[in-house]
This record gives C-alpha cells, sequence and structure tokens, in this order.
C-alpha cells in the first residue's frame, strides 16, 4: 500500500523550531511532503532548503526577485494566503515569533486545515476566539511548545478529571546568578540558555520567566483548566517538561531529554508514534537526581506582573505580548538592563485600555500600542 504523504506548510521555516520541524521532516520524508515554506529574512538558508525539500510555493520576506531563489527546482512564489489554502495542504505548521502569522493561522483555520502550533503569541492573544474557531471548523490544534505538548500527551486517553497542571521551568540562564550579578547581564550572558537550543526571544523570555507566564495561559485555554489549577516549579535538569495531577491524586509526567524534535515529531505524526534514532534517549542513571525548586518572585518578577496581567483577561493579553516582545528588543540592543525588563513593561501596560471581548483587530490593535508606547519611553 502506498502512503499518503501529510502535505505541511511551514512557517517561519528558518528559525530555531523551523529548522527542527525540516530535521523530523527529512527522517520521516515517505510520511511529509513539503508544499510551501514560508521563511524572513534568511534567504540563504530558505534557498538551501528549497532545494532539498522542493516545495510547491515559498515566500521570503524583504526580496526583491526570486529566480535565484528557485534555480534547478519546480518550486514557485506564493503569497501566504493562496499557500495555506492550497488543496494538497493538510497540516499548517506555525513556528514563527511574535504575532505575524496569527492572521495566517486564522486563514487555515477557517479553511479547514489543521494546526501544528510552536507561536506562542498566537493563543496567548486570541485566547476563546482561536479555541471557538478551532471547534466550529473541526479542525485539530496540536501543540508543539514542549510544555503544553507533555500536558497533551499526559491527558490522551484519560477522562480529562484534571486536578492540577504543573508546568517545569528551566529557570533560564540566570537561575543561578546571584541578584547583584544580575544588575549587570549582558545579552551575550542571557543567551547561553543552560538546557535549550532557541531563538534569541524565547531565551530571554525564559530568563525572565515571561515564557512560563504565555505557558500558563496556553494550557488554560487548550486544556480547559481553570488559572488557580495550574502550577509553576522550576526544575533545573529539563527532563520532565509538565505533569498532570488528576483527581484521584495518580500523576503524569512527561519525560525526555530538552530536544524540540521530539514534542515536533508528536504532533506532525499524531496519533502515531516512530523512533527517529537522532533523539537522544532519557537515562535514570546517567540523569541522576531530579530537583524541583520554587519560583523566586524577586528573581523573576515578570512572572507576577505577567500572570496577573493576563487574568484580566481582554486586550490585557495581547498588550502584555506586545509589551514583552519591545522590552526584550530593548534589553537586546542594550538600550535598557535586563533587571529594568519588567519595570518596563509594568510602565508600558499602566497606559493600557482594555477592551473585555475584543475582535482580532482590536487584539492586534492593543499589542501594537504597547510596543509603540514602549518605543515613545525608550527614545
Amino acid at each position: 500500500m502506498v502512503l499518503k504523504r501529510k502535505g505541511i506548510v511551514l512557517l517561519g521555516s528558518t528559525g530555531s523550531i523551523g529548522t527542527q520541524t525540516l530535521d523530523v521532516i527529512r527522517v520521516f520524508s515517505d510520511h511529509f511532503k513539503v508544499i510551501g515554506l514560508v521563511a524572513g529574512k534568511n534567504k540563504n538558508l530558505l534557498k538551501s532548503q528549497i532545494k532539498e525539500f522542493n516545495p510547491k510555493f515559498a515566500y521570503c520576506d524583504q526580496i526583491e526577485s526570486y529566480d535565484q531563489l528557485f534555480d534547478g527546482t519546480d518550486s514557485i512564489y506564493s503569497d501566504i494566503e493562496t499557500m495555506i489554502t492550497d488543496s494538497e495542504v493538510d497540516l499548517l505548521v506555525s513556528a514563527t515569533s511574535g504575532d505575524v502569522s496569527i492572521l495566517h493561522t486564522m486563514s487555515a483555520i477557517n479553511s479547514g486545515v489543521s494546526i501544528a502550533l510552536a507561536n506562542k503569541e498566537t493563543i496567548v492573544m486570541l485566547g476563546d476566539i482561536l479555541m471557538d474557531s478551532v471547534k466550529s471548523n473541526k479542525v485539530n490544534l496540536f501543540p508543539i511548545d514542549s510544555e503544553p505538548n507533555a500536558i497533551w500527551q499526559c491527558i490522551r486517553g484519560e477522562d480529562n478529571n484534571i486536578s492540577k497542571l504543573i508546568i517545569t521551568a528551566s529557570g533560564g540562564s540566570v537561575r543561578s546568578t546571584s541578584l547583584k550579578e544580575m544588575k549587570n547581564l549582558t545579552p551575550d550572558q542571557v543567551l547561553k540558555h543552560p538546557n535549550w537550543n532557541m531563538g534569541d526571544k524565547i531565551t530571554v523570555d525564559s530568563a525572565t520567566m515571561m515564557n512560563k507566564v504565555f505557558e500558563v495561559i496556553e494550557a488554560h485555554w487548550l486544556f480547559d483548566v481553570p488559572w488557580e489549577k495550574i502550577d509553576v516549579v522550576v526544575h533545573p535538569e529539563s527532563m520532565i517538561h509538565s505533569l498532570v495531577e488528576f483527581d484521584d491524586g495518580s500523576i503524569k509526567a512527561q519525560i525526555s531529554n530538552p530536544d524540540m524534535r521530539l514534542p515536533i515529531q508528536y504532533a506532525l505524526m499524531y496519533p502515531n508514534r516512530k523512533n527517529n534514532k537522532n533523539i537522544k534517549r532519557f537515562d535514570p542513571i546517567s540523569t541522576g537526581a531530579l530537583n524541583f525548586i520554587d519560583i523566586d518572585y524577586e528573581r523573576y518578577p515578570c512572572f507576577k506582573l505577567g500572570l496577573n496581567a493576563a487574568m484580566k483577561g481582554g486586550t490585557w493579553p495581547a498588550a502584555l505580548s506586545g509589551a514583552d516582545d519591545i522590552a526584550v528588543e530593548s534589553f537586546l540592543k542594550g538600550k535598557i538592563s535586563f533587571l529594568e525588563i519588567s519595570s518596563f513593561i509594568s510602565e508600558i501596560l499602566s497606559s493600557h485600555n482594555n477592551i473585555l471581548n475584543p475582535n482580532i483587530d482590536q487584539i492586534l490593535d492593543a499589542a501594537n500600542s504597547a510596543r509603540d508606547r514602549g518605543d515613545l519611553l525608550i527614545r
């Protein structure tokens, strides 16, 4: 029997999650067919990806001519909307950073295309709008982000009698840095994550713990779990990616080495599991002790700040996302210090005017307004 290959469009193909998604597709080329690749500025890497995977379509921001990009291939240029609604597309992988792919993701859902979602901002900002659209269009939403992916794996086959979710945090690059030394942290120091190989934005968010705020929001919407039933603990080894406690007191944990290719593969292959020789297996003997630590709120002031904003609902999560975007960008450019990130976000949010039941345009406007406010403050 000839296996029908799943048609994939990959948004953010040259980024960290995008390249690891292609790593998985490369191993299981008999299962997947790349229909479209979408990249930002890295045209050289995109060109090599086009040559290897020969997608039907490709798109790149800020490029004047596509002629050289497609040399020796059958690929053609396509705008993103045409690409994601093509009849051969079975799954859209959203691996971009920020909110640039929100409208494209919604278009795919409304066209009946299932989503493998690595992009936190889509669910953080849209919340119930996204989940209602997924349900009404009868499509699947597969979380790629390691923590919600772990929760998804733990509740598979269960009756969903969830007592509590426990999301783990590595603590980022600053977890062992003294508070005194944190005053002088440079971007290069913060970007040296001890466990994960990720993009710059999420690595800084890991160091501030803002990424955990976003993951709490993700879990709240994806699994319909109340805020008060979601806990976060620091787990320095990053081997347990989340835990689920059920009503009878039993706890399931998803355990694996910190490798994003595993949750990516689970989302792409669902409901099947396949051996991938490139993914290192967890060895409890060599790993040794696994530790869990309470969050130090003095070290991670962004956690409470972000969670308090998110729980207000409306356009607050979007404003939080936009404020975090400009704060991280400003830190990476040397305009603010690492310890100023939380106060900078707080100042931006102080001028936010909430809209309780926003539409998508109002949500995007809230994020953009927060970025604009940050730009004004930094000048």
